[in-house]
């Protein structure tokens, strides 16, 4: 199996939405399709890339597919993300401040 870099993978804004419908539950490719608005096969293709970053998983169902969220990857990007939040969150604290004084002035 080949891996592919999780930021590579979230960049497309359709397996965003995937993961956005599989946070909620459990899908059938079906379903997911639906929702996307996209065939069955280019809905299969992202959740094949999805699979192979680790990100979903799949349970075989007679002829049909379930994808589940597997949010263990997700914890590692959020925990990588955190010295950044950090960043972020001294950076809007400051124009908070801003804005506040602006607004007494």
């Amino acid at each position: 199996m080949v891996m592919v870099a999780p930021f590579a993978v979230l960049a497309e804004p359709a397996r965003r939405r995937i993961l956005d419908l599989l946070r909620e539950r459990p899908r059938l490719v079906g379903e997911l399709s639906a929702e996307l608005g996209l065939s069955q096969p280019g809905t299969s293709k992202h959740l094949r890339v999805l699979r192979e970053a680790g990100l979903v998983e799949v349970q075989a169902i007679a002829q049909r597919r379930r994808y589940a969220l597997r949010a263990a990857p997700l914890a590692e990007l959020d925990d990588w993300l955190a010295p950044y939040r950090r960043f972020w969150t001294r950076r809007l604290d400051a124009l908070e401040r801003e804005l506040d004084r602006m607004e007494d002035a």
